[in-house]
């Protein structure tokens, strides 16, 4: 099945060839979660502080749980700092 995947910032030189505005379109295998496809692309689990499927968040404890749909959208950044103090 193919969903989208979408990385930031730095994740963004994980995106497989082709990939074009921080996205790309990828064949998953059915029942694949968001941490099989984090495992595939060999992100850096540390990196992947927000996860997103659709817009809604899913914690570190269950992106093992929720499997993806086809036509998905997972939103991945890594840990952001900044800002005033």
């Amino acid at each position: 099945m193919k969903v989208t995947i979408k990385l930031f910032a730095l994740l963004g030189e994980y995106l497989p060839a082709g990939a074009a505005d921080n996205a790309a379109e990828i064949e998953v295998a059915d029942g694949a979660t968001p941490a099989d496809v984090i495992r595939r692309l060999a992100l850096p689990r540390e990196s992947c502080h927000l996860v997103l499927i659709n817009g809604l968040y899913r914690p570190p404890g269950e992106r093992d749980d929720r499997p993806l749909q086809p036509g998905d959208v997972l939103a991945i950044w890594p840990p952001i700092a900044g800002g005033r103090d």
